[in-house]
């Protein structure tokens, strides 16, 4: 069941993010607030929207106060501007397409800083569904490497709790699940004892494209600048980071 680019498409994503900590945070925050805004409800017992957010906010080690705030802030505690959820999709160099998600209160202005970051990198913005058709939506369960636990129990754990697939990292697996599943997967995993580090609802890409690495590097810079962004939560894409593109990569 093991996919290493899954694996590595989700490791770049995640180290990158963890370089941008501040950032980040500020993000993880808005994106809480969204979730909680959206279901309508505070306690992400009863909304599982805040419950993947909350989840993945902890496992970036977003403080306990700063979830409560972001929350609150859903429902009229403190001042701040009303986001929206708005997906950008598009092709990068060497054709490999980008699934972005964003929460703006602008949107305009992130429409036209998106394009204009693709048009840098020799790509293009395209329309809605111009790719989305190249990526499904699943629950992610990040899981640390328990010496007491093998692949083989892990996996035998994981099919008990629901879980579709698992896929081993360096030091973490990863577990996917039917997008409604995550937290019930989540719950069952920790009920056995399993080391769960967080969740969350991400897009994988169906099948992934292996080009040279020079083209390989410009993809990744326009990621990387995509993730810059304020207004920019996620993106995802369809490279296939191959062991020769880390290695590149480490030079």
């Amino acid at each position: 069941m093991s996919g290493h680019s899954k694996w590595a498409t989700t490791k770049h994503r995640k180290a990158a993010q963890d370089k941008k900590r501040a950032a980040l945070f500020s993000k993880l925050s808005r994106m809480i607030t969204v979730a909680a805004k959206e279901g309508g409800e505070p306690n992400p017992e009863n909304n599982a929207s805040l419950a993947a957010a909350v989840a993945k906010a902890r496992s970036y080690s977003l403080p306990k106060d700063k979830i409560e705030a972001a929350i609150a802030k859903a429902f009229g505690a403190g001042e701040g501007a009303d986001f929206e959820e708005v997906v950008y999709e598009g092709y990068g160099p060497a054709g490999v397409a980008l699934y972005i998600e964003a929460l703006t209160d602008n949107r305009n202005r992130t429409a036209a800083d998106v394009r204009s970051m693709f048009s840098r990198a020799g790509g293009n913005l395209g329309a809605s569904g111009s790719v989305s058709f190249q990526f499904e939506r699943k629950g992610q369960i990040v899981v640390d490497e328990d010496p007491g636990l093998d692949e083989d129990g892990l996996l035998l754990l994981v099919a008990e709790a629901g879980g579709e697939d698992l896929v081993e990292g360096d030091s973490e697996w990863l577990v996917f699940s039917a997008p409604g599943d995550v937290m019930a997967v989540k719950t069952e995993l920790e009920a056995e004892g399993v080391p769960v580090k967080g969740a969350e609802l991400v897009m994988e890409p169906v099948t992934t494209v292996e080009v040279p690495i020079s083209e390989a590097k410009k993809v990744l810079n326009l990621v990387d600048a995509l993730e810059d962004h304020d207004d920019i939560q996620n993106v995802y894409h369809t490279l296939e980071l191959t062991d020769q593109l880390a290695a590149a990569l480490e030079e």
